[in-house]
C-alpha cells in the first residue's frame, strides 16, 4: 500500500475507506471486504451510528492494529467543553474496540 506524507508529516495510506451513509446491518461486511481488498484507511464517525461495527471488523479481518489507519469524527455538541470531548472520545474507542485512532 502506498502512503502519502501529510503537511503535518503524518504518513496515510492513499486508499482509503468510509462508511458514511453504509447501513449499520452491512458495516462489518463492507469494511471487511474493503480490508481484504487491501485499503488501508479507515473512516467513521460518532455521528454514523457505525464505530462498533467498524471495531468488528478490524479485529476480525486479523491485520495489526499497527498497520492500519482509522479515524473517527466526534459529534459537534460534543466539541466545545474539554469534559465532554474526552467523554466522547472514550466512547468512540471504546465503540471501536481500539487504544487509539489516527489523526490528519
Amino acid at each position: 500500500m502506498m502512503n502519502v506524507t501529510l503537511n503535518n508529516g503524518v504518513e496515510m495510506p492513499i486508499l482509503g475507506f468510509g462508511v458514511f451513509q453504509v447501513e449499520n446491518d452491512r458495516t462489518q461486511q463492507a469494511v471487511e471486504a474493503a480490508l481484504a481488498a487491501g485499503y488501508g484507511s479507515i473512516d467513521t464517525a460518532a455521528a454514523y451510528g457505525n464505530e462498533e461495527a467498524v471495531g468488528a471488523a478490524i479485529k476480525a479481518s486479523g491485520i495489526p492494529r499497527e498497520e492500519l489507519f482509522v479515524t473517527t469524527k466526534l459529534w459537534i455538541q460534543d466539541a466545545p467543553a474539554e469534559e465532554n470531548t474526552v467523554r466522547a472520545f472514550e466512547e468512540s474507542l471504546g465503540k471501536l474496540g481500539l487504544d487509539h485512532v489516527d489523526f490528519t
